[in-house]
């Protein structure tokens, strides 16, 4: 799609982005630190950027972009019309025939659905209306990942133009099944640890898209601020969840140094959830964005209530579905990111080339009836400096 010289771009869910020349480009600092960290065999890895110094050491909302290059470096490829892959034919979409878009999720939950609308409002907002030049196919694994294999092995069979894969499970399942077709990712943590991409920077398949990575240290950093004589920390992840396994040992180490003892237990599937937090004696709980554990978030919930310990989550809608807060991304907005993504793509982007993004913003979010009902009070000041307060 070639944009109008000065057009602006939604970038995100609600917001403007201006023409490149005022784009402001935060990567600075953590190419600074990149600088002087061994990075390692794996110097693309997420995991091996200085342990993460880089990308938990962030203000709020002024969380970095993943790779070389910004979100506004992909928009304005776009609007000067870049090609140059095989990716995408560049007569599809707008100007073209009938462009049919294969969705694959591993299971429902809100964050993981907003994440799916916020990639069909991208398109939709930017010429690609549903019905008329894009389909969607869209398909959910329930949890399951011999259904994602399947789910994945009918798309190539049907030759879609663009596979959108939401969440880890599903995006390894694709990266197997799909080799000739490109595949956008999204809410996948670590896409080099996970086998999707060979760095951040260049991913050199036909694989590109977001990372949900965590702002772990503050998010325990918010833990304390409601709950300073917390000692123990709980967390109920799955074992076979490569995304959950980073969060858990990045947790573990910015733990240490706030003084804080993780207290683990794993689950294979969500009905596990409700006994693998009733093992737990703890002083609180933090929720990483673990597909099983989020889908199951309501039990969990209630066992944090029956103990009158708060929940900190990984993302704005589990505190909406019950947890105390969080300082995280937005779904939507990521998905959109993504969207914006395979736009690019379809207009003949190579992925190979095109590196991991995450998002630009945090947002702090907080229940106060949800506080209440865990026996804690979340501060006055908080409560004004917080983005969204959950009424």
């Amino acid at each position: 799609m070639d944009f109008p010289q000065g057009m602006t771009v939604r970038a995100r869910s609600g917001v403007t982005t201006p023409p490149a020349s005022r784009i402001f480009h935060p990567f600075s600092n953590v190419v600074e630190r990149m600088d002087s960290c061994d990075l390692g065999e794996r110097a693309g890895s997420i995991r091996h950027v200085c342990d993460l110094k880089g990308i938990t050491g962030m203000k709020r909302s002024t969380y970095t972009t993943l790779g070389a290059s910004l979100f506004a470096s992909a928009l304005l490829m776009t609007a000067c019309g870049n090609g140059g892959g095989e990716a995408g034919s560049g007569e599809s979409g707008p100007a073209g025939e009938m462009v049919e878009i294969g969705i694959t999720q591993i299971v429902s939950h809100p964050s993981l659905d907003a994440s799916r609308e916020g990639f069909k409002k991208a398109l939709a907002e930017n010429g690609y209306t549903e019905g008329e030049n894009v389909t969607y196919d869209e398909q959910n694994a329930q949890g399951d990942q011999a259904t994602a294999t399947s789910i994945a092995g009918k798309f190539a069979t049907d030759q879609k133009d663009l596979v959108l894969a939401i969440a880890t499970p599903t995006a390894q399942a694709a990266a197997q099944a799909i080799q000739d077709i490109p595949i956008l990712i999204t809410a996948v943590t670590d896409p080099v640890e996970a086998g999707l991409v060979e760095s951040l920077e260049a991913p050199g398949g036909n694989i590109t898209g977001t990372s949900d990575l965590n702002p772990v240290k503050e998010q325990l950093g918010l833990l304390k601020e409601l709950v300073p004589d917390a000692k123990s920390v709980g967390i109920v992840y799955s074992s076979g969840e490569v995304n959950s396994q980073v969060q858990v040992d990045l947790a573990k180490k910015v733990a240490a140094e706030m003084g804080l003892e993780i207290k683990e237990a794993t689950v294979s599937n969500s009905s596990e959830v409700q006994q693998a937090a009733q093992s737990l004696d703890v002083d609180a709980f933090y929720v990483p964005t673990d597909n099983n554990v989020v889908s199951a978030l309501k039990s969990l919930i209630g066992v944090a209530e029956s103990k009158k310990i708060p929940v900190i989550a990984s993302d704005a809608a589990s505190v909406e579905g019950g947890a105390v807060a969080t300082e995280g991304i937005n779904y939507e907005d990521l998905g959109y990111q993504t969207g914006i993504m395979a736009i690019e793509v379809l207009e003949g982007a190579d992925p190979a080339t095109m590196p991991i993004q995450t998002a630009s913003e945090l947002e702090v979010v907080v229940n106060p009836a949800a506080a209440e009902r865990m026996g804690i009070e979340i501060p006055a000041s908080l409560l004004e400096s917080a983005d969204r307060v959950i009424e």
